[in-house]
Order: structure tokens, then C-alpha cells, then sequence
């Protein structure tokens, strides 16, 4: 398949999802990277600490950091990982403000330089600031698209690699809806080649990694105390801009604005897409029980309302 002509990527936040993305794409050999973040002196050292690897690593990418948004003009893709991140006692939810300001501001310097770009979300409550970028923004909904399928997929796939002892590679995992403890594992849809996991575990162990999916993020951030994931999301980050500049038109999970698929609308939220170098190129709409579609839409629900606060809140901050 063709890729895109144009190889610059811009990673927005140069904390520790942004400046591991940005290594992953470099060291890919996927694209040059500009890195952006408004504290000055961080995106630079971490571009050059990057660029002093590229003989190590064998690639001729060019790492630029910045904190001048004229620097990602042309890039193929954006994606936005500024924002405040999650701490222990705080849900995604708590973050919807600070981050609501923040994303609004990010996709306005962006775009003004790069209107043509495909733009991933991955800041958090992940599927309400990808609405807001797109009403932010005014591009064409196939353009814009959350992280967090790729992710939550990637932490059920590894929680039952962990309790079958089978190789996460053997796997493959599917979970819709919001990025959050409302989002929908599918067991009947994940398979060890090919065989579906509920042929090879009781309910009770579906049920127990379904509820570790769905704690994935708060389970790291328990662990750290100071931090959360960000090895896991630069990586189903990349693997999404891999889709997009190479235009491998894959299927994956992604936060997509819905229009009467799964019987919602007007709501981005975790679907299976196939993804190329226009951004999402379509949206598959799987066939689901009556349970679980109630699950998606009681998820849809959740972010429609946290979609609604946000946009209060803007207007009377």
C-alpha cells in the first residue's frame, strides 16, 4: 500500500507519554518528530538527549523540541498528550477542566499551522477531550481520534497472556466504550489464535480480568504514587500513527464520532475502525447482545455527561 508523502509527526506535552512517544516514532523509523511543550528548556533537552541516541539506535530521524507551535507546521499527524496526568484518589473525571483548557488551547496552535493533519487525542477523560478537540477544531470527524481502545485492548490482551501463560502475541483482545470504568471488554470477541476466551476460562475469570481491564490505568497508578502509565500509551500511540503514515488501513479500536452506529450519536467513544492515512476510514459495527450493548450505551451515556460539563465549565471559566 502507498504511504503518505509527508513524514513529520508532532507530539504535543513533552511529559512522560509525549517524550516516550516520541522515542518510539523516531527509533521506528517512522517519522521526524517535533516536540512541544509549553515549559521551555524540556522539549529541547529531551530532543537532544533523543537525537544523541540515532547512532546508537541506527536511524537518521530528525528530533526537534520546541515550545513554538510554527515548528509542527505540515506534520502528518498530531497527537495531544499535554495535560495534567492522573494521581492516586483522582479519576479521569476530576482531570476534566484543567485538561479541557488544555487541549482547547493545544488544538488551536496546532491546527493554525497544520490543518490538514489527522489528529490523535490521548490526554484524559480521553473520549470528552476528543469532542472537545473536534468542536475545538472544525475538522472533518475522520480526522480526529482517541488513544484508548488501542490501550485498553493492549491491558486485556495482557492480563489473559498473564493468566492463561500464553503469549500475548497469540492474542487478540476487543474492548469498546469510554476509556474509563464504564468501558466494555468483549470476551466473546478475544481469542488466543483464533479460539475464543471463554472457551478456555470459567465466567469467574472473565469477569475478574474484565475488571482488571477496566482498573488497568488506576492499578499503575496505585503502584507509582507519583505518576501514571505511559510506557503502554506511547506504544498504542505509535502503533496508531504506524497505521496512519503507512496506511496499512488496520482495524483498531479508537474513540470515533459516532452517527447511528451502535444506535448513538453524536459521541466519540471506543470502536473498531479501520484506520489509514486520511485518518479513520470507516467504523465496523460489530453485533452485539442485548447486554452488551446496553454496556456501551450506559458508557456513551457517562461521556455524553462529562461532555456537557466541560463545555460548561469552559464557558464559565
Amino acid at each position: 500500500m502507498a504511504s503518505c508523502t509527508q513524514v513529520r509527526v508532532s507530539v504535543i506535552g513533552a511529559g512522560n507519554v509525549g517524550s516516550s512517544l516520541a522515542q518510539r516514532l523516531a527509533e521506528k523509523d517512522l517519522a521526524d518528530v517535533v516536540l512541544l511543550d509549553v515549559l521551555s528548556g524540556r522539549p529541547q533537552g529531551l530532543a537532544l538527549d533523543l537525537m544523541e541516541a540515532r547512532g546508537v539506535e541506527r536511524h537518521n530521524r530528525e528530533i526537534i523540541g520546541t515550545t513554538d507551535y510554527a515548528d509542527t507546521a505540515n506534520s502528518s499527524v498530531v497527537v495531544i498528550t499535554a495535560g495534567v496526568p492522573r494521581k492516586p484518589g483522582i479519576s479521569r473525571d476530576d482531570l476534566l477542566l484543567t485538561n479541557a483548557k488544555i487541549v482547547r488551547d493545544t488544538v488551536k496552535g496546532a491546527i493554525a499551522h497544520s490543518p490538514n493533519a489527522v489528529f490523535i487525542i490521548v490526554t484524559n477523560p480521553l473520549d470528552v477531550m476528543t469532542y472537545l478537540a473536534w468542536k475545538t477544531s472544525g475538522l472533518p470527524t475522520h480526522q480526529i481520534m482517541g488513544m484508548a481502545g488501542v490501550l485498553d485492548s493492549a491491558r486485556f490482551q495482557t492480563f489473559i497472556a498473564m493468566e492463561l501463560n500464553i503469549s500475548a502475541s497469540d492474542i487478540h483482545a476487543t474492548v469498546l466504550g469510554g476509556h474509563g470504568d464504564l468501558m466494555v471488554p468483549l470476551p466473546r470477541y478475544s481469542t488466543v489464535s483464533g479460539i475464543p476466551i471463554t472457551e478456555l476460562m470459567d465466567q469467574a475469570t472473565c469477569d475478574r480480568l474484565i475488571q482488571r481491564t477496566r482498573n488497568g490505568g488506576a492499578e499503575i497508578v496505585e503502584l507509582m504514587q507519583t505518576g501514571s502509565a505511559f510506557f503502554a500509551p506511547a506504544s498504542s500511540a505509535s502503533l496508531m500513527v504506524e497505521a496512519i503514515l503507512h496506511n496499512q488501513s488496520r482495524l483498531l479500536p479508537v474513540a470515533a464520532y459516532l452517527q447511528g452506529e451502535y444506535g448513538l450519536e453524536d459521541v466519540f467513544i471506543g470502536v473498531p475502525c479501520r484506520i489509514g492515512c486520511q485518518g479513520i476510514e470507516s467504523i465496523l459495527e460489530m453485533k452485539l447482545t442485548d447486554s452488551e450493548r446496553a454496556a456501551l450505551h450506559r458508557s456513551a451515556q457517562s461521556v455524553r455527561e462529562n461532555v456537557d460539563r466541560a463545555m460548561k465549565l469552559l464557558e464559565n471559566a
